[in-house]
Formats: C-alpha cells, sequence, structure tokens
C-alpha cells in the first residue's frame, strides 16, 4: 500500500496538462485587459464614422 502512495506522489503525468491549464487562463485574463482597455476608443471611433457615414449619405453623397 505504501508503495502505491509513493507511486502516487513520484507520478507527474498530469503536470503538462496544468501548466496548459495556466498558460490559457493567462492569455484569456491578459485578453480582457487589452479589450476593456481599448474597447472604449474602439467604441467612440466606430462612433465618429458611422456619424460620419450617416451624414454623407444624408447630404446626397453619390458614390458613382
Amino acid at each position: 500500500m505504501l508503495n502505491h502512495f509513493k507511486s502516487f506522489a513520484n507520478d507527474e503525468s498530469g503536470a503538462v496538462t496544468v501548466d496548459w491549464v495556466v498558460l490559457t487562463a493567462a492569455i484569456v485574463g491578459l485578453g480582457l485587459v487589452v479589450m476593456t482597455t481599448v474597447g472604449g476608443a474602439i467604441k467612440t471611433q466606430a462612433t465618429a464614422i458611422a456619424t460620419e457615414v450617416t451624414s454623407d449619405v444624408g447630404s446626397g453623397l453619390s458614390l458613382n
């Protein structure tokens, strides 16, 4: 029975899985931080572009 516990304690077969889970969680967390930081500026620029396009179409701008 003691040999089974020693074998289990020395088994590192799942260590790589834990590394990948931690790495993936860090990448997802970094992505969330970037999107939170940059998201407001992107929304502001998209709104400005939409306003410009709407005003150009409303003024009769021809794309021909």
